[in-house]
């Protein structure tokens, strides 16, 4: 059976375990992290975090879509969709 993701509290404190501090400080460098992916990300540019992988905004042109329910063609505008491309030591991590 498939292990359940690990939540922002586990997380948090896993992370303040590793480094020896506490967790609100974990908690802090966390969200921190967050909104400067946000904002990197969202302004068009690419974060890479060493050992997991680049993050980054990859643009989608507008193209043909199908309704499943009626089988209606429709035209989807183009938009932006977030990408991960995860390392290779990560996968061979995962391969093992």
């Amino acid at each position: 059976m498939a292990q359940k993701p690990m939540t922002k509290t586990q997380l948090v404190a896993a992370l303040a375990e590793k480094t020896g501090s506490d967790k609100k400080t974990a908690a802090a460098f966390l969200d921190a992290l967050a909104e400067i992916v946000t904002a990197e990300v969202s302004a068009g540019g690419a974060v890479t975090l060493p050992g997991i992988g680049k993050i980054f905004c990859r643009e989608r042109p507008e193209r043909m879509v199908r309704n499943p329910a009626t089988g209606e063609q429709m035209r989807k505008p183009a938009d932006k969709a977030v990408k991960v491309t995860i390392t290779k030591a990560l996968k061979e991590a995962v391969n093992r």
